[in-house]
């Protein structure tokens, strides 16, 4: 036996009320403090998937494919990881909890450093990478317009109008995300058409051009399922702020406002944009088609292009790369580390990392990271479905005590089926998210049945997967209170409290 076992239920309180667990931007979200809607959502992942990467990838699939051929690898490969980010969503609807949090569960709650802040390092990463080519744009509009040139001036101050605008909480990167994606998605279109007839004056049609090298499309399948590795594990971020109607017991009613967003909104939206991409590429043979049209235009249309490009990386980073960033930092310095701390850390760690540099690597980056996250996805479906069976003893996660100590803070089994399966996704690299989602569930399930869940009992799976461990689908929030600790409150009682939360 666990000789740090909490023995409390689900449905006492906690004894544990001054903890290192705990920080208020990581509690469970309740249901009545949820924000985002149904087309909230929607917009939330258009923002998110108009990246430079994208662009990259698709100028990277024609090269050797048809542009048909390409849309419709892209659009398959999103809709199959929307099956993964939807699984690894319920976590966020069905308990309001974190990323970093939940991986106190299959990682230790001292394990769960090791995997969440190299998620929120990358994330940072790729927030000074964005806030970079946005510096570049707004710097483009200033200097055609002033003749002031300084890229590192607009570094800074798009750096921290970001920061701020997130610290406002979830719902300023909402009402931002409703503005950006329509701009974005209106822009684009005209981009679209003005490399069509950039193409067609060169005597080329898009459709029917074929590139000479040998491009594999199984190859880029799998590197558009590692490109958005990263989101499908710490989605729960945002979904934890996602509507779902009262008592919601089955999955795809708690989940509707989860399915058009992830399997029409991201696909779509990322064949679109990698589209773009290629037709650049066609067009003009460089796979950046704001160069291209940058360096045809002016004026007004100079201005509304690069305004695209400043909206696209300003709403993405909010959502995408801001938000899991800071709350892998909370995690791991509550309650010293605040939100509004945890997101000025985000955004230093972004830029000592020098993005600039890291831009001309992007796809090695993108690679090797993808293919460790996709080992920590394939852990997170195991642990929550294959094991406890979406039920979890959340008080517990909070409990430097509790039953998620496991062997001094770590859980072997998490760690050891990381490391396997994120080295077997690196050795295969060309199909690095399905070799390493798929050994990394299974050895994690097997260590777990056979190795640690004898010699650290789990409240959840002995009590036989009592109700008592859900939260949404039963009517039940998991609360948190200085004075009591932990209970599980019905919907009408949380609506009466007048709690706030610091990321709301």
């Amino acid at each position: 036996m666990n000789g740090h076992q909490s023995h409390q239920e689900a449905d006492g309180t906690s004894p544990q009320t001054d903890s290192h667990l705990l920080e208020e931007s990581i509690l469970p979200v309740w249901r009545s403090q949820r924000t985002i809607g149904f087309w909230g959502f929607i917009w939330l992942w258009i923002g998110m998937a108009v990246i430079i990467a994208t662009f990259q990838l698709g100028a990277g699939g024609v090269a050797g494919l048809s542009l048909a051929e390409v849309v419709v690898v892209i659009f398959l490969a999103n809709l199959v990881l929307g099956v993964v980010m939807t699984l690894t969503a319920d976590i966020g609807t069905e308990h309001g909890l974190s990323f970093s949090v939940y991986l106190r569960a299959p990682f230790g709650i001292k394990g769960t450093h090791l995997p969440a802040v190299s998620r929120g390092v990358v994330a940072a990463i790729w927030f000074g990478i964005q806030t970079y080519l946005g510096a570049l744009a707004l710097n483009g509009i200033v200097e055609y317009l002033t003749g002031f040139d300084s890229w590192v001036t607009w570094y800074l101050i798009f750096a921290v109008v970001q920061i701020v605008n997130t610290a406002l909480g979830i719902r300023a990167v909402e009402m931002l995300a409703s503005i950006a994606a329509p701009c974005i998605l209106a822009i684009s279109i005209w981009m679209y058409y003005t490399l069509d007839v950039l193409a067609k004056t060169q005597g080329i049609n898009i459709w029917t051009f074929a590139g000479g090298e040998d491009v594999s499309v199984i190859g880029l399948f799998f590197a558009n399922m590692a490109f958005w590795s990263a989101l499908a594990v710490d989605i729960p971020n945002l979904t934890r702020f996602l509507k779902v109607p009262a008592n919601p017991k089955g999955f795809r009613q708690r989940n509707r406002n989860v399915f058009v967003a992830q399997f029409i909104a991201l696909p779509a939206t990322q064949a679109w944009i990698a589209l773009i991409g290629g037709v650049s590429f066609i067009a003009a043979g460089d796979w950046n088609p704001v160069s291209v049209i940058q360096a045809q235009g002016a004026g007004f249309t100079l201005v509304v292009l690069l305004l695209m490009v400043i909206l696209a990386q300003w709403s993405t980073n909010n959502a995408a790369n801001l938000i899991p960033a800071a709350l892998t930092f909370v995690n791991a310095g509550a309650p010293r580390v605040s939100y509004a701390v945890a997101l000025v850390l985000a955004g230093i760690i972004g830029t000592l990392a020098m993005p600039w540099l890291i831009l001309n690597n992007l796809f090695t980056f993108l690679s090797y990271y993808g293919a460790l996250l996709s080992a920590v996805g394939g852990i997170m479906v195991a642990d929550y479905y294959l094991l406890r069976r979406r039920r979890l003893n959340v008080p517990d996660l909070f409990n430097p005590n509790g039953q998620f100590r496991f062997a001094s803070g770590f859980n072997p089994a998490g760690l050891v089926a990381w490391v396997i399966g994120g080295g077997l996704a690196i050795l295969f690299l060309e199909y690095a998210y399905a070799v390493g989602f798929l050994s990394a569930l299974l050895i994690y399930w097997l260590l777990m049945k056979t190795w640690i869940m004898p010699r650290y009992p789990q409240q959840e799976v002995n009590s036989g997967f009592d109700d008592q461990y859900l939260a949404t689908s039963v009517g039940r929030n998991w609360v948190f209170d200085k004075a009591r600790g932990f209970s599980r409150l019905s919907d009408a009682d949380t609506a009466a409290l007048k709690q706030k939360r610091e990321d709301l």
